[in-house]
């Protein structure tokens, strides 16, 4: 680093040399009483060393409070929200996925994850007034192929979906279009994918939505049980890559996630995780639960819901956990097929009382 650069005392730029300390990343990374002990500098002149190497490297200008109030800074759109086109879940997440950070979704195979996430894939399309982002979409698929028919199917029911939308619209957008999907077979080529194509997708305004189905499928398959340290490892630079570009292009990351059984008895069986039935669990564990902002779940529920002359096997969304939600879950009434078989009929929430 070229201290000469720093607006601060000469006096101290020579003793940083002098303590042979020749990056940004050491000021940042040591505490104040070391870099004392290191420079022999007094607390003050090390207060103003930091300062002004964070202020050096900072991409941003800090913003307060009050101008968040005011909005005098719009690339922050902290009150903005990507809508679930539905009601229902909307009100649960209050207004949909926040535009900022990873929001998961995890649940058993067959559960209807998928029709989510493309259903998301949709409504970013939307202009803002109807809850949409006026952009389109990433979708990585890791494990299955593209739900192609799936999106079909939305893309022509979406006319009774969104009454609210003038019917012209849906003749003038082209939605699958603006849904661009990537195949990852492995974690090089997921990795490539998240730090190469997307960035240039984001960067043209191309897509303001990235999706990954599943984020658990590679992580899984390419490490061995005792592998568990370098697979954090990969974890995290991973879930750091989604961080920094949700972040960087104020895009909402929507990550589907499997399960794994819960052990009868242990901690995490008996709710220490938020879930109010956990048989089953988020799968990749600790690591990756504390790189998530939002986590939803999906599971199906015991029993069946007569509806007319046909019975439904219901099945409830549920807000696990996140900084600005309270508890809060939904059920699917609508007629189903069988626990586990795919489905391409949309959802109808119904939302859930809670004591």
């Amino acid at each position: 680093m070229d201290w000469e650069q720093l607006e601060i005392n000469p006096r101290i730029i020579t003793a940083v040399k002098r303590a042979s300390i020749k990056s940004a990343r050491e000021i940042l990374s040591l505490s104040g009483p070391d870099l004392q002990r290191f420079t022999r500098l007094s607390r003050s002149d090390v207060f103003h060393l930091q300062a002004a190497v964070a202020a050096a490297h900072r991409s941003h200008p800090p913003v307060t409070a009050l101008q968040l109030f005011r909005g005098e800074f719009p690339r922050l759109e902290s009150g903005r929200r990507l809508s679930l086109a539905c009601p229902v879940l909307d009100v649960i997440l209050r207004g949909g996925l926040p535009l900022s950070g990873i929001t998961e979704l995890a649940g058993q195979g067959g559960v209807g994850k998928s029709q989510v996430a493309l259903q998301l894939c949709l409504s970013v399309q939307y202009p803002e007034q109807y809850g949409g982002l006026n952009s389109g979409a990433v979708y990585i698929c890791t494990e299955d192929p593209f739900p192609i028919r799936r999106l079909q199917q939305l893309i022509g029911q979406q006319g009774c979906l969104r009454p609210e939308v003038p019917q012209d619209f849906f003749h003038s957008l082209r939605f699958s279009d603006n849904i661009y999907v990537e195949h990852a077979a492995d974690l090089g080529a997921l990795m490539a994918c998240v730090t190469q194509r997307v960035p240039i997708l984001l960067a043209r305004g191309l897509v303001r939505l990235l999706v990954v189905d599943s984020v658990a499928a590679l992580f899984r398959s390419e490490f061995l049980a005792d592998e568990a340290v370098e697979r954090s490892r990969h974890l995290l630079a991973f879930s750091a890559t989604l961080q920094h570009l949700s972040e960087q292009y104020n895009t909402p990351v929507f990550c589907i996630n499997q399960v794994t059984d819960a052990l009868e008895g242990s901690a995490v069986a008996q709710g220490s995780l938020g879930l109010e039935n956990p048989k089953v669990l988020p799968a990749l564990g600790l690591a990756w639960a504390n790189q998530v902002m939002v986590r939803l779940m999906m599971v199906h529920l015991q029993g069946t819901v007569a509806m007319g002359d046909q019975t439904s096997t219901p099945r409830r969304l549920e807000v696990v956990f996140a900084p600005h939600l309270a508890r809060a879950s939904c059920a699917d009434i609508r007629s189903s097929q069988p626990q586990g078989t795919r489905t391409n009929q949309p959802f109808l929430w119904k939302p859930v009382t809670h004591a």
